[in-house]
């Protein structure tokens, strides 16, 4: 599941409880498993970024299986198959987060 959050970063959730590890890659990292999620008691694997304003296809890999994002916004075509799909609004004026 992918929630945007109104600071304008993007979280990432994906329930796995048995996984030893989780990460995340998409073409906003150009696919390498660099975003490992974190574990949380309750089986959901979490990762905050923050993300410009944009789509972007993604995928999840869990203990090096592949998993797309069917809560997501969707699901397009990539080289090897389908991956998820994720719409960044622009965050609103008011609620931008200074760097």
């Amino acid at each position: 599941m992918v929630t945007q959050l109104p600071d304008g970063s993007v979280e990432f959730t994906f329930y796995r409880p048995q996984a030893r590890q989780v990460c995340l890659a998409g073409d906003f990292n150009a696919w390498q498993t660099c975003f490992l999620m974190i574990r949380h008691l309750d089986g959901w694997w979490r990762c905050r970024l923050m993300l410009a304003p944009a789509t972007y296809q993604f995928r999840y890999c869990a203990d090096g299986i592949w998993f797309n994002d069917y809560a997501a916004f969707g699901l397009e075509h990539g080289p090897y198959g389908l991956n998820s799909v994720v719409k960044i609004d622009p965050a609103p004026a008011g609620e931008r987060v200074a760097a």
